[in-house]
């Protein structure tokens, strides 16, 4: 192992879970996109690709003004590793 893996011995508490091929629950990009989806970009019918571009933009900009957003739809705080 490298000198970037943690030292099991000096952690106190070391759990390993398999988390499955898929994990989406995981995956703070995924958990991002769902929040897009289901507050900005649901129920709409776009006219063009470029309506879509559009949206996605005024979405975006729209979670990335509301600070702090972003690190609680990310967090998982059952997820931490606290060593």
């Amino acid at each position: 192992m490298g000198s970037s893996w943690p030292n099991v011995r000096s952690a106190r508490c070391f759990i390993v879970s398999a988390s499955g091929g898929y994990s989406p629950e995981l995956n703070p990009v995924e958990n991002i996109w769902q929040y897009l989806r289901q507050n900005q970009l649901s129920n709409r019918v776009f006219e063009s690709y470029e309506a879509i571009l559009d949206a996605c933009c005024e979405a975006w900009n729209a979670l990335i003004a509301d600070k702090g957003r972003i690190k609680s739809i990310a967090s998982r705080p059952w997820a931490a590793v606290n060593i």
